[in-house]
């Protein structure tokens, strides 16, 4: 459902635009400008906003952790910047909500979209810093970031779980795991699998989404935070 406001979409951020037109398009969808004439849309504003991301991020971690290696760093920030953290930060936003796009978009999970949320906050990013300048944008970057930078530097966001499952399972020999598709549901604009892993024949974990992939890696995730919880 959409929730197209301008004051509210700037009462969340916390910014209060200038020129209401550079957040208008940021929580543009092309899906959406496709249907109208003249309508801009957020992806030059992704690109903007990808390159802000990683300067704001680098000073940032340059200047805090003076005893981590360029190596180290450069871990650290791909941590930060990548796709599933941006997600996160515009689910907190509640970014999926306030995006513009066509019905036939959001009928097939568009608002739900792990790369649609995570370009929508490049976009925001962008937005931000060309309607009040580098050091509000710096500011909006390292409070919204603030506790996956924590998981970063603690090493607990991982890019592909089903990678860090096989490698902790196969510390010690190999072992045969297996993702198995267990059912599907929906109609085939808006299907959802539903998956589990299994190592030696054994249930770890079980995850869905809307893709085979996405539920994999659900299942992997799942499989992993259970192997937390004995430790």
């Amino acid at each position: 459902m959409l929730d197209f406001n301008i004051e509210k979409i700037e009462k969340i951020l916390n910014i209060n635009f200038d020129e209401k037109e550079h957040i208008i398009t940021a929580l543009t969808h092309s899906s959406f400008a496709n249907q109208f004439k003249d309508v801009k849309y957020n992806e030059r504003l992704e690109f903007l906003g990808d390159s802000v991301l990683q300067l704001c991020m680098t000073q940032y971690l340059y200047n805090n952790y003076k005893n981590k290696s360029e190596g180290e760093l450069t871990k650290i920030r791909a941590l930060i910047v990548c796709e599933n953290s941006l997600y996160e930060v515009g689910k907190k936003l509640n970014l999926g909500s306030m995006i513009r796009m066509s019905k036939g978009e959001e009928l097939t999970g568009g608002r739900e979209r792990i790369s649609i949320q995570a370009d929508c906050v490049e976009a925001v990013i962008a937005a931000i810093y060309l309607d009040k300048g580098i050091e509000v944008v710096n500011e909006f970057i390292i409070n919204n970031f603030k506790n996956i930078i924590e998981k970063a530097i603690n090493e607990e966001i991982v890019l592909d779980f089903k990678t860090k499952l096989q490698e902790i399972m196969q510390r010690n020999g190999e072992v045969n795991i297996i993702y198995e598709l267990v059912k599907y549901e929906g109609p085939p604009h808006r299907r959802k699998f539903y998956t589990r892993v299994l190592i030696d024949s054994i249930i770890m974990g079980e995850g869905a989404g809307f893709s085979k992939k996405e539920a994999e890696q659900n299942a992997a995730k799942h499989a992993l935070s259970k192997m937390e919880e004995v430790v």
